[in-house]
């Protein structure tokens, strides 16, 4: 490690910050010639979103990317944002808000280290090889020195992992937990070998699910690289925005954000379509990484029974396993996941805060809320689909 003096700065695009020092510290494994671990945090995705005015001036976003340097080289990086508000976070602190401001204090603009609208966990403390605890202790002391010298309420971390989480707690950082849901795969050969460790009851249930969705009249198709085309863009814009009015009311992307997705991101891109005579009728986004398959975005202009989980869960399974991936993570939310084969997971966040007496309230609510998560993790993994004991009747 570099015993040279760390120079942090703040910049607002991250046009500022060369690719490959960005990348460098977000995904130094592409060396390799393969895929990053995490598609979120590469400088070609956080840029895509910003070029595409999905994050800026107007959205809520404003970037303020951290850079670390010693030496003359960068050893760390972060995806800093203020936010005006709390949405497009999935680790909501609302309640945090509504307190601060009850109190007599302005919570907003608030400063936050995520990768926007997209609750998938992964480094957000980006570093070197060699250099991940003065790296990280770098950009932590930047967020918080930019929070104290603007007047800041707080400064927020979601989405990190559980080592970032305890590497925070210990720097004096609030940590929290929640929980979501994720598919692993156990080395299984095929749907079929999936299928055989669920209960008989459960593979009954699925199979009558694929077999009623894929009998909407059309095909499915899985579509990734140079096999998605300028017009599939068009088909997913308007799922998304279906899907958007519906559940949050304005979608977080533009549709300038998609047409950069194809000359950029397409190569991380899997798209799942259902369609008839060769137009989409239904469609989910998903990103690809070295070991895990992210799924984010679904909608329809059809409603077919079944076809939501044939689109953005069995299909997901299907490509996992074909391709030897990890995990499926699915997005935020969604019990139902569950009996799919989707079991949860503890997702991490950090959180700091100016004021004393507020930080200490908020602890000992984050205290009582871990045990809570702890706690329905283990009920709800009883719950889940696989078989309890060998000598269950099969089917």
């Amino acid at each position: 490690m570099d015993a040279s003096p760390v120079e942090i700065t703040a910049h607002s695009s991250l046009s500022d910050i060369p690719a490959a020092d960005w990348d460098a510290c977000a995904c130094p494994e592409v060396a390799d010639g393969g895929r990053p671990a995490d598609p979120f945090t590469t400088h070609r995705f956080l840029f895509a979103l910003e070029q595409s005015g999905s994050t800026g001036r107007g959205s809520g976003w404003e970037p303020h990317y951290l850079a670390a340097r010693s030496g003359g080289q960068v050893i760390a990086v972060a995806p800093l944002y203020g936010k005006s508000h709390s949405q497009g976070e999935y680790m909501f602190d609302h309640n945090f808000a509504h307190a601060y401001e009850r109190a007599g204090g302005r919570y907003y603009p608030k400063l936050q280290i995520a990768v926007p609208f997209t609750p998938v966990t992964g480094r957000r403390f980006l570093t070197r090889p060699g250099c991940e605890a003065q790296g990280m202790a770098a950009l932590v002391q930047g967020a918080v020195q930019l929070a104290s010298e603007n007047g800041l309420s707080s400064v927020h971390a979601t989405f990190c992992t559980e080592a970032e989480a305890l590497a925070g707690e210990e720097m004096g950082l609030l940590r929290r937990t929640a929980q979501q849901y994720h598919w692993a795969n156990d080395g299984y050969a095929n749907w079929g070998d999936f299928l055989a460790h669920l209960s008989s009851r459960k593979r009954k249930t699925l199979r009558k699910e694929r077999r009623e969705a894929q009998a909407f009249g059309g095909e499915i198709v899985q579509l990734t690289g140079d096999a998605i085309r300028p017009e599939h863009w068009d088909a997913m814009w308007t799922f998304y925005q279906d899907t958007g009015a519906r559940k949050w009311g304005q979608p977080y992307l533009t549709r300038r954000f998609f047409d950069i997705a194809h000359d950029m991101l397409r190569d991380d891109i899997l798209l799942v379509f259902a369609q008839r005579e060769g137009q989409p009728i239904a469609g989910a986004m998903n990103l690809i990484g070295r070991h895990n398959l992210f799924g984010r975005y679904w909608g329809c202009i059809e409603h077919h029974p079944f076809l939501h989980f044939e689109i953005c869960y069995y299909q997901a399974i299907d490509y996992a396993i074909a391709n030897g991936l990890r995990t499926v993570e699915a997005g935020a939310q969604g019990e139902h996941k569950l009996a799919r084969g989707y079991l949860p997971v503890t997702t991490h966040a950090l959180h700091w805060f100016a004021d004393a007496g507020f930080r200490d309230a908020v602890d000992n609510y984050l205290q009582a809320e871990r045990r809570a998560v702890d706690d329905e993790i283990e009920v709800l993994t009883s719950y889940g689909p696989f078989r309890r004991a060998e000598t269950e009747d099969h089917d």
